[in-house]
C-alpha cells in the first residue's frame, strides 16, 4: 500500500468514509504491529476529516491506557465506566456525544473538545480498546461517523 490517501476533496463525508475504508483495510493488511497499525488509521482518520482530536486506548490491566493518537497532549489513563471512553468500554457500544459538556462525568482532557464519539474495538466478545475522536465544534459528528468509524474498527477488529 502506498503511503498517499486518495481522498476526493469535493467528496461527501459518506463518500469519505467509502473511500478510506479499503485503503484502511490494504494498509493494516500484513501488517502485524498493532501500534504501528492504529498510529496509521489515527493518521489516515486526522488526514481524511481534520478532526480536533482521533486516537486510541487500549485495555490494560482493567484499565484504558492512551495509545496512539494525532493532535494535542491526551489523558494518559481512564478508570472502566468514567468518561465517554470509560463508557463505550463499559457498555461494548459507541458513544455519540453532541456536546461533551452535557455528559455526566465528562473528562476533559482539553478545554478545547466540545463533541465527542467513542467507538470500542471488540475482539472475541470482549472490549480490547477504544477509538476516541474529538472535535472543537459541537454536535460534529453524526450517523455517517458512528457507521464509518465502526466499519473501520470492524476490519481492525478482524486483523487483530
Amino acid at each position: 500500500m502506498s503511503e498517499n490517501l486518495f481522498i476526493p476533496s469535493t467528496a461527501h463525508k459518506s463518500e469519505k468514509y467509502e473511500a478510506l475504508l479499503p485503503q484502511i483495510e490494504a494498509l493494516i493488511t500484513g501488517e502485524p504491529d498493532l501500534y504501528a497499525n492504529l498510529s496509521n488509521i489515527a493518521a489516515a482518520l486526522k488526514q481524511t476529516f481534520d478532526f480536533f482530536w482521533v486516537g486510541f486506548y487500549l485495555v490494560k490491566e482493567n484499565q484504558l491506557v492512551l495509545g496512539p493518537f494525532q493532535g494535542p497532549i491526551a489523558c494518559t489513563r481512564i478508570s472502566y465506566g468514567r468518561g465517554v471512553c470509560g463508557t463505550a468500554w463499559k457498555e461494548a457500544k459507541t458513544q455519540l456525544v453532541p456536546d461533551v459538556d452535557a455528559f455526566p462525568g465528562h473528562i476533559a482532557c482539553s478545554s478545547a473538545s466540545k463533541s465527542e464519539i467513542v467507538v470500542p474495538v471488540i475482539k472475541e466478545g470482549q472490549v480490547i480498546m477504544v477509538l476516541d475522536v474529538d472535535s472543537d465544534q459541537l454536535n460534529d459528528f453524526d450517523e455517517q461517523d458512528q457507521t464509518g468509524l465502526e466499519k473501520i474498527m470492524s476490519i481492525l477488529a478482524e486483523r487483530i
